[in-house]
Order: C-alpha cells, then sequence, then structure tokens
C-alpha cells in the first residue's frame, strides 16, 4: 500500500514541486490550494487529516508578504502561527508527521556568516516573527517535527503565480530597457524549488526530525543573482548595484540571511548545486 501524503499551499511554487515529486516517489498525495482549504480553521483540518489519515503532512502554505505584514500583523501571525498549532495538533492526533517551511528571516543578519541551526534568533518584524512562532507551535505539540527554513524560494511555477519570482521580476524589468537597480549589500541563498522540494522528502524519509536548514547552498547578494540570471538568459540590461538603505521599506530584512545546509548534508542529503548551476536548470524547465 502507497504511503499517504497532503500537501498544503500546493498551488505556489514549493507545493507544485512538492505534489510532482511526492507522486513520482509512489505516495498516494491529496494536494489544497488556498481557496480550496483555510489552514486557520482548526476544525476543517482536522476533519481532512482524520479522513485520509496520511503518513505526512508539508506544509508549503505561507502568508508571506513581509512589508504588508506590517500592517497588518494578525493575518500574517493567523497563517503563519496559529495555522501551523491546527496543524501540528490535528498530525498529533492521527500520529503523522509534519514538515513546516520556515524562513532565514527568523534572524536578525547581523552575524556576518551563514546561519547554522543553532544560532540565536532575533526577528526584524511581524512576517518574521509570525514565522517563528509557527516554528514554536509545531515543536510544543509534536515530539518530531521536521522544521525547514529556506531562502528566496524560486522555481517554474513562479512564471504563472500571481507574484512571480525574482528570476521573472529581472526578466520583466530587463524587457522595459531601463536601468535596473539592485542591492548589493543584502545577502541571501535563493533555493530553487524543484531541489528543495526534493531535499525535503528526503530529510523525511531518512526520518531526520528538528530544524534543517536548506537553502540554496551559496550565499549570494540579489545583485550578484540578478547578474547569473542575466547572463544565464543571455541579456544584457544596464545592472545597477545599489544599496538596501536607499529602498525604504515598511519591513527591517536582515542583511546577512545566508542558510547553512551543513546539517542537511551531515544527514546524508546531497549537497545543492551551485548557483549557476540552479538558474540554467531553471531556464532549461522553462523551455
Amino acid at each position: 500500500m502507497n504511503p499517504k501524503a497532503v500537501v498544503f499551499g500546493s498551488g505556489g511554487q514549493l507545493g507544485q514541486e512538492l505534489c510532482a515529486q511526492l507522486r513520482q516517489r509512489g505516495y498516494e498525495t491529496q494536494a489544497y490550494e488556498r481557496r480550496q482549504i483555510d489552514i486557520t480553521d482548526p476544525a476543517k483540518i482536522e476533519e481532512v487529516l482524520a479522513r485520509f489519515d496520511p503518513r505526512v503532512v508539508f506544509n508549503a502554505a505561507a502568508y508571506n508578504q513581509v512589508d504588508v505584514a506590517e500592517r497588518e500583523p494578525q493575518a500574517a501571525y493567523q497563517a503563519n502561527a496559529l495555522a501551523v498549532r491546527n496543524l501540528a495538533l490535528a498530525c498529533r492526533q492521527i500520529d503523522a508527521t509534519l514538515v513546516h517551511y520556515s524562513t532565514d528571516y527568523v534572524f536578525d543578519g547581523n552575524l556576518g556568516r551563514a546561519y547554522v541551526e543553532t544560532d540565536a534568533t532575533h526577528p526584524l518584524g511581524a512576517y518574521a516573527v509570525s514565522k517563528l512562532a509557527g516554528e514554536l507551535y509545531a515543536q510544543a505539540y509534536l515530539d518530531h517535527p521536521l522544521i525547514i527554513r529556506t531562502s528566496g524560494v524560486y522555481g517554474p511555477a513562479g512564471r504563472f503565480t500571481n507574484r512571480g519570482n525574482f528570476v521573472e521580476t529581472m526578466l520583466r524589468l530587463a524587457k522595459s530597457g531601463q536601468p535596473i537597480r539592485v542591492v548589493q549589500d543584502l545577502v541571501a541563498s535563493p533555493a530553487y524549488s524543484p531541489l528543495l522540494a526534493a531535499r525535503s522528502i528526503d530529510l523525511f524519509e531518512r526520518k531526520c526530525s528538528g530544524i534543517f536548514h536548506v537553502g540554496g547552498g551559496t550565499p549570494i547578494s540579489w545583485f550578484d543573482f540578478a547578474t547569473i540570471i542575466f547572463k544565464a538568459a543571455g541579456l544584457k540590461p544596464e545592472l545597477q548595484p545599489t544599496l538596501g538603505q536607499q529602498y525604504r521599506t515598511e519591513a527591517k530584512r536582515p542583511r546577512y540571511s545566508a542558510l547553512s545546509n551543513a546539517k542537511m548534508e551531515a544527514a546524508g542529503i546531497s549537497p545543492m548545486p551551485s548557483m549557476e548551476e540552479a538558474v540554467q536548470t531553471y531556464f532549461a524547465a522553462a523551455r
């Protein structure tokens, strides 16, 4: 009998890849988009999971409008924290593993190196606080949750989702013919969603639990990431480096929030490829 899996947030860049990977691996998979299931409704979550009785539940649903969250922190907390509590409680009742996704934004970015799982957290805004609270709820109600922190997710589905991703934003700006300004003093580790999905399932299948970082594998500034994107796309727009302080945003962002994948690799999971290789794969998938 094939193992059963549920994916919440299945319409997003990561959710679509999780569903594809799980089905390829023989999982009987139920997928729910936001319009189908409101994960802030505990009764509905309990009903859905009890009826299907999955072995594992992936929560790729999230409120990720970082700046808007400063105006509506309650909405962010409902989706990113209390909803995780709902999922954790429902998973506990059916003895299912919860795989929950968190973010590099739980850190303040002041360390100056890639963060490891044992580094102290220090969120800088409402979105980041809500994501850290989600981690804590999962750990409070479950003995062995798998919490995966990631960074700057981009994948093929971003070509069709409403908010797109950084790659699609750069390509759109290149069409304008105007100079493109990208920050060079903000560093992250953007993760290619098909690889993030595969590594996530690998961690689950190896019975890993606790917190794991699964970033792109390479600390990189957004300016350098844009440079790689345009080179892979064969484009030569006028790309100008700028500083984060020149962009006033409602939410403060960590300056250096790259994630170290060392713990993941120590668990026997394959390292992430270089950023250049991941971006080339992104464009190959678009053909």
